[in-house]
């Protein structure tokens, strides 16, 4: 800025306010600046602005696993709005394990980040990791993934209504004995989704079997292995509640193999309407999971509250929809009607895009 100055004759800080575009300064004078400028190819020192403000300009991010078609779209959501609020964004990956998360936070906290958002870890259930942040006033924003053991905002969805209205949309498609694949019991959204499961069938009368539930790490082979446990069971399940669309769609692979018919014999439901959803045949029914509005609506919470534009702890519960396709509705046994068996669905449009 110095040398721009001397060659323009003009002042250091007329140089600055010109780059800044600072109202004070005349069109032709920041024209001239600028031009000048580009022509030596200056750059702004983002550093040192950020030093003389305190401020970084930059938004910490953990996630678990940033390939999830879920994550990845929480992200976009995120990225969004925190570029158009002049923020960048950092991002790590837990992996889903408690070790890596604590050591990602505490490098975020190490780079000075404005703010955090965080989803978290599978493993995770000590939270002393945030303590810097919340001690030093840097305010945490937890999406999805959340505790109750920290007072910060919160971004979430009903997951026990979600879990509640797959299982009673299985019901009133004939369906009366259906398992439930869930998740940790110790994270919120695989906890509330039992309950919300449990609390259907008790609704309408229907006997609630250990033997139908499984806590699972929810990955590919989860789903494979729970499958196979539930089919050899002496009274096997004739419906599947799974807590995310990786492991359904896994069940009916595996259901497909052993000769059973999806959804005549067995329904499957999952969560999450993953683009996979719509892909396997026949095409999964699941719980929408607003991924992209929620990470919208996390980023927005936090720049306001680094801007100091709010105070106070809020919790934003995203509204969710179930999604009902072929997997979960059983075909009419009168031959006159035309069987959708094989068709591939509408939706498939829809994601061609994603994938």
């Amino acid at each position: 800025m110095h040398d721009l100055a001397q060659r323009l004759g003009v002042s250091v800080t007329t140089v600055s306010r010109a780059l800044q575009d600072h109202h004070s300064i005349g069109r032709k004078t920041k024209d001239s600046v600028k031009k000048l400028a580009d022509e030596l190819g200056y750059q702004r020192n983002s550093m040192a602005a950020a030093l003389r403000k305190k401020k970084s300009n930059t938004i910490g991010v953990i996630v678990p696993q940033i390939a999830r078609p879920f994550i990845s779209s929480m992200i976009s959501g995120i990225e969004q709005v925190a570029n158009e609020a002049g923020f960048s964004v950092l991002i790590s990956q837990s992996s889903d394990l408690y070790q890596k998360e604590v050591k990602h936070a505490s490098s975020l906290y190490s780079s000075d980040v404005d703010g955090l958002i965080v989803s978290l870890a599978m493993e995770t259930q000590n939270y002393d990791h945030f303590s810097p942040f919340l001690d030093h006033d840097v305010p945490v924003v937890m999406v999805d993934r959340v505790t109750e053991k920290l007072e910060v905002d919160k971004v979430i969805i009903n997951n026990f209504s979600a879990a509640f209205q797959a299982t009673e949309h299985l019901i009133a498609s004939g369906y009366r004995r259906i398992a439930h694949m869930g998740g940790a019991a110790h994270r919120n959204i695989y906890r509330e989704r039992k309950k919300g499961y449990l609390a259907a069938l008790q609704k309408h009368g229907l006997v609630t079997e250990e033997a139908l539930i499984t806590d699972t790490i929810l990955s590919i082979d989860a789903g494979i292995e729970s499958t196979r446990r539930l089919m050899n069971l002496a009274n096997p399940p004739d419906a599947i509640f799974a807590a995310n669309d990786t492991t359904a769609v896994q069940s009916i692979l595996y259901l497909q193999e052993l000769g059973i018919d999806v959804p005549q014999e067995v329904g499957v439901v999952g969560f999450n309407n993953d683009p996979i959803s719509v892909i396997v045949q026949p095409n999964l029914t699941t719980v929408s999971h607003p991924a992209d509005e929620m990470g919208i609506a996390a980023a927005k919470q936090l720049v306001d509250k680094i801007d100091g534009e709010r105070r106070g702890i809020e919790t934003i519960t995203i509204e969710t929809e179930l999604i009902v396709r072929d997997s979960s509705t059983k075909r009419s046994t009168n031959p006159a009607e035309k069987s959708t068996k094989g068709l591939i669905s509408r939706d498939v449009q829809n994601v061609q895009n994603i994938i």
